[in-house]
């Protein structure tokens, strides 16, 4: 009962002294009354400007380069970017490729000094982050970016694997020649908050900026959090995402312990091939995809490019296994279902998704069960992967997922899930088998899961002001 109840401040209540006869209502025809209780329980979209959330900028570190555009126009060409690992010698590993990044450039973006000592994970986070706010119109020195509230501006970058080269190399210092080989850069570059923080210094915002880490959920964990910040009042704007930077012998020989890899060696770029009979485990992928959100009062005030809403979204857990996912995708059906309540979006009104898909045996069924559950008619439903072509990218998978989703929504176009050979009796949907197609999507999910259970799932749409 309400705290604020007579009876509930101790107060007693008489009844009136004369009691009405409660009038009857009048009933009119069963569609009347059907079509009233659907109205009442139609799921409504949030109208305040404060607390609707837009996305004004996008950018990212991929096997495809540094521009979205250009990442999106390869994935849409059905480009694989699988190949052998050179970064190290891994001719004694039972897989021996991934989505690899080559020829990473951080030119304008961050000094040599300071990219010499940087881990990966943080180059990645900094460049895209970078990269997506002059997308948005908020490149430092620009005059937006001189008009902003800078306690109002946070950064929430995280990654599930944090700064793993810094680790190896202060452990294999440690090991061949002593503690005081260790550099005292190792704990500040590992740790996985200091992608954001590092940001957030180079770019002055002083909102809230930390990270999370959620294993492979962790992106759309982190587009969750900033979006409640908006909504909450916490913040105008902030740069959110995943950025990770694992193909190194440590985080290779990880998996493989793990035997969640492919050991497809003979053809890498068929070996991500998500529903299909054949699939023997995820391939490694690396990078990062941050997106700019803003609430749309502050971006409608100082005119920022709008590129698409963000509707809502949802976390959850399994609290199942440490690895594995619900056979009967009991969590993930839930996470979808939550997401869309706070999207206010009822489940017809989706027509694209996003899958997590990592072309695992178990994941990807578990996955189609879920989304089974949540939609009863998936015949209009448009669904990809987009690790078929840039191997699982771990905690920045989301970021980059999220911009593939949101590039559908304003092209008109989705990209292909590649390696489409025999598929899956039970994936019986429009899986975009090895061609794009155009589809005008009306609203788009996107859906993120990770070890320990962790499920997370964001609702995108094209932005209608």
């Amino acid at each position: 009962m309400h705290a604020n109840a007579p009876h509930a401040l101790g107060l007693r209540v008489h009844p009136p002294a004369f009691p009405r006869r409660r009038a009857r209502p009048r009933r009119g025809p069963a569609s009347t009354v059907r079509a009233a209780a659907a109205i009442s329980t139609a799921p409504q979209r949030e109208t305040d400007p404060r607390k609707r959330v837009v996305i004004t900028g996008m950018g990212l570190a991929s096997v495809f380069g540094n521009e979205v555009d250009a990442f999106y126009d390869q994935l849409l060409a059905g480009e694989s970017g699988v190949g052998p690992i050179d970064r190290f010698d891994a001719s004694n590993f039972p897989t021996r490729f991934a989505g690899q990044i080559r020829g990473f450039s951080s030119e304008g973006y961050i000094d040599g000094k300071n990219d010499r000592r940087l881990d990966n994970c943080i180059r990645y986070c900094i460049v895209s982050g970078k990269k997506a706010l002059e997308s948005a119109g908020l490149g430092t020195g620009s005059h937006a970016h001189g008009k902003l509230d800078l306690g109002r501006a946070g950064v929430l970058v995280g990654t599930g694997m944090g700064g793993l080269t810094a680790f190896s190399d202060a452990i294999q210092n440690l090991t061949e020649k002593g503690y005081k080989r260790i550099s005292p850069f190792f704990i500040p570059y590992s740790i996985t908050n200091m992608g954001s923080a590092l940001l957030a210094m180079d770019v002055g915002f002083m909102g809230p900026s930390y990270s999370i880490s959620t294993a492979c959920a962790t992106s759309n964990f982190c587009f969750y959090a900033a979006a409640n910040h908006i909504r909450h009042g916490d913040a105008d704007v902030i740069v959110a995402g995943g950025t990770e930077a694992a193909i190194l012998a440590i985080g290779l020989g990880g998996f493989v312990a793990c035997r969640a890899l492919s050991q497809r060696n003979d053809d890498p770029k068929t070996a991500s091939r998500p529903w299909d009979t054949g699939r023997d485990g995820f391939v490694m992928g690396e990078g990062a995809g941050v997106l700019v959100m803003e609430s749309l009062e502050h971006a409608m005030k100082r005119g920022a490019p709008i590129i698409a809403e963000y509707l809502g979204g949802a976390v959850n857990c399994d609290a199942y296994h440490l690895t594995d996912p619900r056979a009967d995708g009991m969590g993930v059906s839930s996470c979808i279902t939550k997401s869309l309540q706070d999207a206010g979006v009822a489940p017809e009104e989706v027509n694209y998704i996003n899958a997590h898909a990592t072309s695992t045996l178990a994941g990807d069924l578990a996955e189609v069960r879920a989304i089974k559950q949540v939609f009863k008619n998936t015949s209009e439903i448009k669904i990809n992967s987009t690790k078929s072509m840039i191997g699982h990218c771990l905690g920045a998978a989301g970021g980059l997922e999220a911009i593939a989703t949101i590039k559908s929504i304003t092209t008109g176009w989705v990209h292909p899930t590649i390696n489409q050979f025999n598929q899956e009796p039970e994936v019986d949907f429009d899986t975009v088998a090895n061609e794009k197609k155009q589809h005008e999507v009306n609203v788009a999910i996107s859906n993120s899961f990770g070890f320990g259970g962790h499920n997370s799932v964001v609702v995108f749409a094209p932005f209608k002001p």
